[in-house]
């Protein structure tokens, strides 16, 4: 059996790509499961996403074997003040019954940027300056915000609003205590390690 496992994904813009990416695969190797991520959509937003995630399933239903078809199905979706359930149920009603078990929903509450913040120890080894996070706000451009001022706040030109710095701050984030601080951070983690579990 070929261990090296298909991973697809629909997310909503660049600053999810560039953190998502590197977390499956850093849970991946954590698993010690080798992976292939291929993003299916990274652009357009939450509406874009979901409908590149209907259309891709009508072109794997048309595709035939299901041994064709990805392992695991990663949707990313900013859960925008909801819960992380509601967003969630939004995503798997939007899912063939025949491939939910392959489905890790992915929902930022409020926004991706509040993950990136979510180790702000971690985060400042990365980036030169600790941010203060506080409490969970609903406020659109929050934590873009603050991202953005961290990073600027480290001597760093924040080019790309701070998602630059992504991978180095996933590699460098304690999932633990960054699953404490965010919840729904924490349930992709678990979640996708049960995904990676339950295809040994």
């Amino acid at each position: 059996m070929d261990s090296r496992l298909a991973i697809d994904l629909f997310v909503e813009d660049q600053a999810h790509e560039k953190f998502i990416g590197p977390l499956v695969s850093r849970v991946a190797k954590e698993e010690d499961r080798e992976v292939d991520c291929r993003f299916r959509s990274a652009r357009g937003g939450h509406g874009r996403a979901i409908e590149e995630f209907r259309a891709y399933q009508v072109v794997l239903q048309k595709g035939g074997a299901p041994a064709s078809g990805p392992d695991i199905i990663v949707v990313g979706i900013d859960g925008n003040c909801t819960t992380f359930a509601k967003k969630r149920k939004e995503i798997l009603d939007a899912t063939r019954p025949d491939i939910v078990a392959t489905i890790v929903a992915a929902s930022p509450d409020p926004h991706v940027e509040r993950w990136y913040l979510a180790d702000p120890v971690s985060f400042a080894k990365v980036v030169g300056f600790q941010p203060a996070v506080g409490k969970s706000k609903c406020d659109r451009v929050h934590y873009k915000t603050l991202l953005s001022e961290a990073v600027r706040g480290g001597g760093h030109p924040p080019t790309l609003g701070g998602i630059e710095f992504a991978a180095e701050i996933v590699g460098a984030m304690d999932l633990y205590r960054a699953s404490k601080a965010d919840h729904s951070l924490g349930a992709f983690v678990k979640d996708l390690r049960q995904a990676f579990q339950a295809t040994v």
